[in-house]
């Protein structure tokens, strides 16, 4: 397994839209913390985003998973790998 670096900037995501999906977007974010998969989350301070450490075995896999959020169809991500 590989530790990816994820930044994530939140586009044309609007207010409705976002509460109607946060707390599934919550949900899942919670069993990933809790089962390992997302090491750290942070929220950006100037922008719309956030940056999440994941586990995952590759690039693919780690966007596979991203792909279940709820908020993915408004990502616009970068996936880096790290150590």
């Amino acid at each position: 397994m590989n530790k990816f670096m994820i930044d994530i900037l939140l586009q044309g995501l609007d207010n409705e839209t976002r509460m109607k999906l946060l707390p599934k977007e919550q949900e899942m974010i919670k069993e990933w913390q809790d089962n390992g998969t997302l090491l750290a989350s942070y929220i950006k301070a100037d922008t719309a985003g956030i940056y999440l450490v994941l586990i995952a075995n590759d690039k693919a896999e780690a966007d596979k998973k991203l792909s279940t959020l709820p908020y993915y169809p408004y990502m616009k991500i970068e996936i880096m790998t790290i150590r």
